[in-house]
């Protein structure tokens, strides 16, 4: 993939350089799979390379599940490719910690981090916090602010979901959903019910809702400001019953090729540079030391709800059969 060897100027004035990282100087390949968009991923690669121009950076970008199918195959021919994983969910990432494939990495930079944002062990690192909320077009609907309120039959067949077998967000608003009472697995039988069939990840789902196509979407609110900053008839809602978050942790492989590199890159995303650049990309930063963008509704004004990851991850399969029977996917 492209990379820049020049500095990066990025639109709000801030500059990443070299010599910000000039007490390490890592060199050689990297290879990152991420599930961040195609211009987000090479907004970052390119951020990367900027700070770091010794490094060669290949990346890979694909929902996260199916990441983790390709990388669960190299894995078990003995030929893992990746040094990092930049992906949305805790879920994936914990099933990997407690399968003993991921580094711990002691050393990263983390004063600015609240804890509760990256593993105790320092496996996996949150980059920034993305809830999933309601999304509706401005021209064809009103607002709702519970899911349950949602899931009606005046919605049917208007209602745009991320499958969970596909996005990161959408597995991990599952397993939050299903153990948070007041939404529960009788959510998703409702939607069942009136029709909706969860494909894809979260750019089809709020191009669905932003063209009018459906009336609601369930996505992530950062792609929903986004659109809205730029034109489209989208807002959105966090539902009174609170809101699943991901926080797209960053990871070194234990068998990382190049681990300088591997290490320079999570320094990168942790970094003040690195969180300004989230921002820049529009997301809401993990830094304390970084303003979200214009347009979040401040963190402490959201209901925020954590499913129990060591559950999920050992319920996992059972989960994603359970949705599989009731959607027909």
């Amino acid at each position: 993939m492209r990379t820049t060897l020049n500095v990066l100027m990025l639109a709000s004035g801030f500059v990443i350089s070299a010599a910000s990282f000039a007490d390490e100087a890592p060199a050689g390949k990297l290879v990152v799979y991420t599930s961040q968009a195609p211009e987000i991923a090479q907004q970052t690669m390119d951020a990367f390379k900027a700070a770091y121009p010794n490094v060669q950076v290949e990346w890979t970008r694909n929902g996260t599940t199916q990441l983790m199918n390709v990388l669960r195959t190299e894995m078990m021919s003995g030929e893992a490719r990746p040094d990092v994983l930049l992906i949305a969910d805790a879920i994936n990432l914990g099933a990997l910690k407690n399968e003993n494939h991921l580094y711990s990495y002691s050393d990263a930079p983390l004063s600015h981090i609240n804890p509760s944002f990256y593993d105790k062990d320092k496996t996996f690192f949150g980059t920034k916090i993305i809830a999933t909320v309601i999304a509706y077009n401005t021209q064809h609907a009103q607002p709702i602010d519970s899911w349950n309120a949602l899931a009606v039959e005046a919605n049917k067949g208007q209602i745009a979901v991320p499958s969970p077998l596909y996005s990161g967000a959408a597995l991990y608003k599952l397993h939050t959903d299903i153990n948070t009472p007041s939404i529960g697995w009788s959510f998703y039988k409702k939607l069942a019910a009136i029709g909706i069939a969860p494909q894809g990840g979260n750019g089809p789902a709020l191009k669905a809702v932003a063209s009018g196509l459906d009336k609601y979407g369930i996505i992530t609110d950062a792609d929903v400001i986004l659109a809205k900053k730029k034109g489209s008839p989208v807002d959105l809602v966090y539902p009174k019953e609170g809101v699943s978050y991901v926080t797209e942790p960053v990871a070194i492989m234990k068998t990382a090729h190049n681990l300088p590199a591997a290490k320079a890159f999570v320094n990168f995303m942790l970094s003040e540079p690195g969180q300004k650049l989230v921002v820049e990309q529009g997301n809401r930063p993990v830094d304390d030391r970084v303003s979200a963008p214009a347009g979040f509704t401040p963190i402490n004004k959201i209901k925020l709800l954590s499913p129990d990851v060591a559950k999920a991850i050992k319920e996992d399969a059972a989960v994603r059969d359970r949705f599989s029977a009731l959607f027909g996917g």
